[in-house]
């Protein structure tokens, strides 16, 4: 079996825009034959490939053949780029952490994207959740807190993210004016960056033996806001080194728990056959990140 590339094509096309509709657009075909040829690829493969919903997703298989289409179209591009002498821009999908984000990853990502002419795509997620963006086919490398690569992805080490736990220097006098313990982290605002953050809750457990909904908690689920919210007093809580060092330095921000840090380390997952200017990307990422992050045995 061969598969088609209008039908294939019109698969990534739905991933990608979110709906048929808005894959017939991109296509410049009415969303009846984006139906048709998802259909005949469902067809060919034998099993249902695309969940119609809003968005529409992936089936188990679906994110198979979506990883196989991901890679083999950047291959392509790459083998005529080669054979043409013209190497032109190429996309590539990351799926990264919040926080690498907004703090180390575009200072020593953007020199690389510009000498090797690629342009990304960043899905964002967290640390803990950003593997099965990779796995689903949604991105071809991401950054993650997982040590152990899926199969024929490789995993390295980037290096260690530490956070601390901190707070503006006018909360931490109303709310823990006799430092953090079990009875001021029941009153005191937390902030939580979303419903997958689970840093700021294990703190507390581990620490205070308090589960999760014993305390009062703020969502901000943006990197920036959620330091800004913590700088100007609305809650308390863990931000990266990269973050808060000048912060703690001035004064705005104190340490609640100087003797307690929380180590993230983030791991690079690729694929181990990729197109070069991805696997130079990825090399170049790593000596980058190696320089940037903490190693993972720092004391």
């Amino acid at each position: 079996m061969k598969l088609d590339p209008r039908r294939s094509a019109a698969f990534l096309a739905a991933i990608d825009a979110g709906s048929l509709e808005a894959a017939a657009a991109q296509l410049r075909i009415t969303p009846s034959a984006v139906s048709q040829r998802i259909s005949a690829l469902e067809q060919d493969m034998g099993t249902p490939l695309l969940v119609r919903s809003r968005p529409c997703r992936p089936t188990a298989p679906g994110a198979r053949l979506l990883q196989y289409l991901r890679r083999s179209t950047l291959l392509e591009s790459e083998f005529l780029a080669e054979m043409t002498g013209d190497p032109g821009p190429a996309r590539v999908t990351l799926a990264v952490n919040n926080d690498t984000l907004a703090t180390w990853l575009l200072p020593v990502l953007a020199p690389i994207l510009i000498d090797e002419q690629l342009l990304v795509e960043f899905i964002l997620d967290n640390q803990g959740h950003t593997f099965s963006l990779l796995e689903g086919g949604h991105a071809v490398a991401c950054i993650s807190g997982e040590a152990e690569p899926m199969r024929g992805c490789s995993a390295s080490l980037l290096g260690v993210m530490r956070y601390r736990l901190v707070a503006s220097p006018a909360f931490a006098q109303r709310w823990f004016p006799a430092g953090i313990t079990r009875a001021t982290a029941q009153v005191a605002p937390l902030m939580v960056f979303d419903r997958k953050d689970a840093m700021q809750s294990s703190f507390l457990l581990t620490q205070f033996g308090l589960p999760d909904g014993a305390y009062p908690f703020h969502y901000v689920p943006s990197s920036d806001a959620f330091a800004e919210a913590v700088r100007l007093g609305l809650g308390y809580g863990m931000l990266p080194h990269e973050q808060c060092a000048a912060l703690l330095q001035s004064g705005a921000l104190v340490d609640l728990s100087p003797a307690i840090a929380h180590d993230v380390p983030l791991y690079w997952h690729a694929w181990r056959i990729q197109p070069p200017r991805l696997d130079r990307m990825g090399a170049a990422l790593l000596k980058a990140a190696r320089a940037a992050l903490l190693p993972l045995d720092q004391p």
